[in-house]
């Protein structure tokens, strides 16, 4: 099983919204290696949701509930969409200076590639992180 990270910035779409809404449509992803990502997400793989700009901490678990499919917000028809679910809040959100802090996390892509919005993570780095956040892995 592959694990992932999803960043969204809280004023826009919030863990809380997120939990009231139970399932949604992760769109919008126009950075090529972020879209690469999501095609790649299977159904039953679970991802960290990550609050972005505000906060930069990882609040909750996601669920990939629907593989890639096209994005109707793209007008040009190249990039995809996923569905996720919300698994579990975090007990205690992990932020990116302690992540930025852990000798564990050196290599995890959010810390190499701020920016990228979707990204992969390791399962040592999954474990690791779930075990920060108070959470089983």
């Amino acid at each position: 099983m592959a694990y992932w990270l999803v960043k969204s910035e809280p004023f826009k779409y919030s863990w809380d919204t997120f939990v009231a809404d139970g399932r949604t449509h992760w769109d919008g992803v126009r950075n090529h290696q972020a879209a690469l990502n999501l095609k790649t997400m299977k159904v039953g793989e679970r991802a960290f949701f990550y609050h972005s700009n505000e906060g930069l901490e990882i609040v909750g678990i996601a669920e990939i509930v629907r593989e890639a499919y096209p994005d109707p917000s793209d007008p040009a028809g190249r990039f995809v969409m996923v569905d996720l679910k919300p698994v579990t809040a975090v007990k205690t959100p992990v932020t990116l200076k302690q992540m930025k802090g852990d000798p564990a996390l050196a290599d995890m892509q959010l810390i190499k590639q701020s920016r990228l919005s979707v990204c992969p993570v390791t399962d040592d780095q999954w474990a690791h992180i779930c075990a920060l956040a108070g959470v089983p892995a």
